[in-house]
């Protein structure tokens, strides 16, 4: 088929940058109260083990990644190492499992992916150096609800 066009024989106009690719629109919709409450849980979670400094990010506007970032600190590897095990076992006890973890044996940066949320957790040394508030300085801040952790 000549350029452009598909075997079904519609004619797609080809894009110089992505060639032959139709950009998906993000999930939007119902989703989007789930998955603030769901990042507002994880930042509970944070506060209940004690991190430090917990801001939630609203990176909808900036990103297609995800939809917030939580970030935490904690006080040494041990500290960030059980923060992270803590949101861990605490969202998946509730039905939510991590698509992805990263980080969690060395307890420098935790890294929690639930696709809509991403929960970061650091050692304050690497949470300096990385600056992801400062990287992400387009994202809406959101107050963390502390009501919602609350250790069970």
């Amino acid at each position: 088929p000549r350029r452009g066009a598909t075997t079904s024989g519609t004619f797609r106009s080809p894009s110089p940058t992505t060639p032959n690719r139709t950009r998906l629109p993000r999930m939007t919709g119902p989703t989007a109260p789930v998955s603030t409450a769901l990042a507002q849980r994880a930042a509970a979670l944070c506060l209940d083990l004690k991190a430090n400094d917990v801001v939630l990010l609203d990176v909808r506007g900036v990103t297609d990644m995800t939809d917030y970032f939580v970030i935490a600190s904690g006080t040494s590897d041990t500290h960030v190492r059980s923060v992270g095990e803590h949101v861990l076992e605490a969202l998946r006890k509730e039905g939510t499992r991590a698509h992805h973890v990263e980080g969690l044996q060395q307890g420098r940066w935790v890294l929690l992916d639930y696709v809509d949320m991403v929960v970061h957790i650091f050692h304050p040394t690497l949470r300096e150096f990385y600056q992801l508030e400062r990287l992400w300085s387009d994202a809406a801040v959101v107050a963390v609800d502390q009501q919602q952790g609350a250790l069970k």
